[in-house]
C-alpha cells in the first residue's frame, strides 16, 4: 500500500499557498513556524517531489506544488463534505457569496435554487462586483466565498470551470467590418479587455473603445444593438449574437478559468454546502452546453 497523505499537512500546505509565506500560514493554522516547516518537509517526502521554491521572503509553488494544490483542496473539501453528511442538524445561518455580475446572470439562478431547496432556513447574501474588488472584500473578511475570473498571476484559486473566450458581434449588424473596429469591453483592469486588445494589436487590427463598463449587461446591449463587438465566455452567448472566428480575421483567444475562493478560517457546514452546489451547478452547465 502506498503512503497515506496527512490531512493536517495538506491543510497547512493550502494555507501557505493562500497566504504566500510560511510565517503568515503558521499564524493562520495556529502552529509555530518550525512545526509548519517540519510538516512541509514530511509532505514533500510523501509525494516525492519538491513543492516549494523560495522567492525572497515569499513561498512560491513549484509546478508539482501547483498540481498538489488542486488535489489538496479537493481532499479538504471532501473531508468537510463527509463530516457534514453525518451532521444531522438542519443547516441555518447566513453565508456571504461574491460574484461578478456576468457570472450572476449565468450561474446564480440554478445555484440559489438548488441551495434554497436543500437549505430552506439558510440566508445567502450576494455581492456583485468585479473580480479584483471581490478578492479584496474576501481578504477583508466581508465575504465567505467568491466566484472569480481566475488570473494565475493574482494568486491561487480552486478552478471549477474552463470555457473558451470568444469574439462576438450582433447577428443582424456588421460592426465587425468597420475600421477602426468599435469595441465594448470591461474597465482597464479587466483581464478579458487586456487579452482582446493584445490580440488585435498582434494582428495589426485598428480599434477604438466606444463603451467601457464593469456591467456585462451594458456591454452586451452595445453588442446586440450593433454598435460594437466584444469578447465573452461561451456560456454568456445570447440569442442574436454571432461568434467571430479566425476566418473573419479575429485572433484565437485563450480559455477563461473560473475560480472559487474561500475566506481562510471560515469553515462551516453551511459554506461547504453552498460550495458543493456551486460546483454541481457549473458541472450541469458544462453538460448542457455539450448537449447543445
Amino acid at each position: 500500500m502506498g503512503a497515506v497523505l496527512d490531512l493536517d499537512q495538506l491543510k497547512t500546505f493550502v494555507a501557505i499557498a493562500e497566504c504566500g509565506s510560511f510565517t503568515r500560514a503558521a499564524e493562520t493554522v495556529h502552529k509555530t513556524q518550525s512545526a509548519v516547516s517540519m510538516q512541509m518537509r514530511r509532505l514533500e517526502e510523501r509525494v516525492g517531489k519538491p513543492i516549494f521554491a523560495r522567492d525572497g521572503r515569499m513561498s512560491k509553488l513549484t509546478e508539482d506544488g501547483e498540481r498538489l494544490l488542486a488535489y489538496a483542496r479537493r481532499l479538504m473539501r471532501l473531508n468537510d463534505e463527509t463530516l457534514a453528511a453525518f451532521d444531522e442538524a438542519e443547516l441555518s445561518g447566513r453565508v456571504r457569496l461574491g460574484t461578478p455580475d456576468d457570472y450572476a446572470d449565468r450561474f446564480l439562478p440554478e445555484i440559489l435554487a438548488r441551495f434554497s431547496r436543500s437549505n430552506p432556513r439558510a440566508e445567502v447574501t450576494v455581492v456583485c462586483a468585479p473580480t479584483p474588488m471581490l478578492i479584496e472584500t474576501l481578504r477583508g473578511g466581508d465575504l465567505d466565498i467568491a466566484i472569480i475570473t481566475h488570473v494565475r498571476e493574482k494568486g491561487p484559486a480552486d478552478v471549477i470551470r474552463r470555457e473558451p473566450l470568444l469574439w462576438v458581434t450582433s447577428a443582424r449588424h456588421c460592426a465587425h467590418e468597420e475600421d477602426p473596429l468599435p469595441l465594448a469591453l470591461g474597465r482597464p483592469t479587466c483581464n478579458w479587455r487586456r487579452t482582446a486588445l493584445e490580440g488585435l494589436e498582434a494582428v495589426g487590427r485598428r480599434y477604438r473603445i466606444l463603451y467601457s463598463s464593469w456591467n456585462s449587461t451594458a456591454v452586451g446591449a452595445a453588442v446586440m444593438a450593433g454598435l460594437a463587438i466584444s469578447v465573452l465566455p461561451e456560456s454568456a452567448l445570447r440569442p442574436g449574437m454571432r461568434v467571430l472566428s479566425e476566418a473573419d480575421g479575429f485572433p484565437r483567444l485563450p480559455s477563461v478559468e473560473i475560480g472559487l475562493l474561500r475566506a481562510w478560517g471560515q469553515n462551516s457546514a453551511l459554506i461547504d454546502a453552498l460550495v458543493g452546489h456551486i460546483v454541481s451547478s457549473l458541472d450541469n452547465l458544462s453538460m448542457s452546453l455539450a448537449a447543445e
